[in-house]
């Protein structure tokens, strides 16, 4: 057998798994935004880009287009909630890393295993427990009442910041086990030696350590903005179908709209925007290895 063919069959399993967990439901959605979509459920088996002009476009009475910006509404909702995730994980997460790479190896273990625990919790269970948490009748607003601070429950619970705290906390290892594993490799006495050169600490993070753990930077906040962009079960439970992200959305369109094209094509817009950002990010990724190679 010939080498090329032996890592052919090493690899068959696979792209057997690849093309039949992947690319045959993509082509599946792609299929069905292209069709009628049935009034009892599923699909009718004629051509119609209908779901696709509904992204932007309503049909009045007459059957005339106005433009409706209600889907990009909750599109830019989803991606600016997203991104605020992301930057919040990051600020929390860098220093958290910062401080495990820092630690002597023994300490490490036993803080990384800490870090690790939630995962071993269902991410129902995980989220449901904080509705209980933040609820009118919960823990915080209990504590708040009870010590005087305020006479009436907060709105806590079903809001945007609700949502955004379920996704940082649910995220936040994704972003602390990547910038970690940077940090790991670090040689701090480069930031001594910047120290010693007359450069204070945010200079010498910025221009030393920032540089050369950008690689975990960058891995920890596509781990976190591609799952908060297509994240489902916080922005249902602690938003309460308020504040609609498009996961919510792409649901409601398969279950009581009974809309599986436009479902479809929203899955399709989520799709495209999760490989832009990976294709945005391997683009810098090779452009920086390129420059650093010269």
């Amino acid at each position: 057998m010939t080498p090329h063919r032996a890592t052919l069959l090493g690899i068959a399993p696979t792209l057997l798994i690849i093309g039949v967990l992947m690319v045959v439901p993509m082509v599946i959605m792609a299929a069905y935004s292209l069709m009628e979509a049935n009034s009892f459920g599923g699909v009718l088996p004629h051509f119609s880009a209908e779901a696709y002009i509904k992204l932007l476009f309503d049909r009045d009475l007459d059957d005339s287009l106005a433009f409706d910006p209600s889907y990009m509404i909750i599109l830019w909702r989803s991606l600016r909630i997203a991104g605020l995730a992301t930057a919040i994980t990051l600020c929390v997460g860098f220093p958290v890393a910062y401080f495990i790479a820092t630690r002597p190896p023994e300490q490490r273990t036993l803080l990384i295993f800490l870090i690790t625990i939630p995962f071993w919790t269902n991410l129902l269970i995980r989220t449901y427990s904080w509705v209980l948490i933040l609820r009118d009748t919960g823990m915080i607003n209990t504590v708040l009442q009870g010590s005087g601070l305020t006479d009436q429950p907060l709105k806590l619970l079903y809001t945007e910041g609700a949502i955004l705290f379920g996704l940082v906390y649910t995220y936040a290892p994704f972003m602390v086990l990547p910038l970690y594993t940077s940090l790991e490799k670090l040689d701090f006495r480069l930031v001594e030696a910047a120290r010693d050169l007359y450069c204070g600490p945010w200079g010498a993070l910025r221009h030393v350590v920032l540089p050369l753990v950008m690689p975990g930077l960058v891995a920890g906040s596509i781990l976190v903005f591609v799952p908060c962009l297509g994240a489902f079960v916080a922005p249902d439970l602690l938003g309460g179908g308020k504040e609609l992200m498009i996961s919510t959305l792409i649901q409601l369109q398969f279950t009581s709209s009974r809309n599986w094209p436009f479902g479809a094509a929203l899955a399709l817009v989520l799709l495209a925007l999760v490989m832009l950002t990976l294709t945005v990010s391997a683009a810098r990724q090779a452009r920086a290895a390129a420059e650093g190679g010269h």
